[in-house]
């Protein structure tokens, strides 16, 4: 059995990040010492760490939560587990072709800069000037 910190310690997970993840049903409520202090299993030393690697891939909590349903009824199809990572990977393609777009508009932003004072700075400039934005599908977070 394991306490919230260890726990927290072996997943490297804050114990706020745990309880979080209990209060919306990521982890069940773990039981309780006479003492009323949480007590964890190897298995949700395992879960955690399952979750904390989907989030570092970026996994939003609905696509975890998915995952780890199917974790838990071995007996589903696979195919189901690989709609959501290609799903996420599609995400994560359309994010760097959006960080590409900003790279290179920032890049134009700096090299046009000749150095002179903030009034005729071209970094200002053209941060000023909306008609050289963007466009919508380029913007991060669009």
């Amino acid at each position: 059995m394991h306490t919230i910190g260890n726990l927290s310690k072996k997943t490297g997970t804050k114990v706020q990040t745990i309880r979080y993840y209990e209060q919306i049903g990521l982890m069940q409520e773990p039981g309780r010492s006479a003492g009323g202090q949480r007590r964890y299993h190897d298995a949700d030393i395992d879960r955690l760490a399952f979750i904390r690697h989907s989030r570092q891939l970026g996994f939003s909590l609905d696509s975890i939560r998915e995952l780890l349903d199917l974790s838990d009824n071995p007996s589903r199809s696979c195919a189901e587990a690989d709609s959501i990572a290609q799903r996420q990977l599609r995400q994560v393609e359309q994010r760097i072709e959006r960080l590409r777009a900003l790279r290179k508009e920032l890049k134009r932003m700096v090299e046009e800069c000749n150095g002179d004072s903030a009034a005729k700075c071209r970094v200002l400039e053209v941060l000023r000037d909306h008609s050289e934005c963007l466009t919508e599908h380029e913007k991060i977070g669009a």
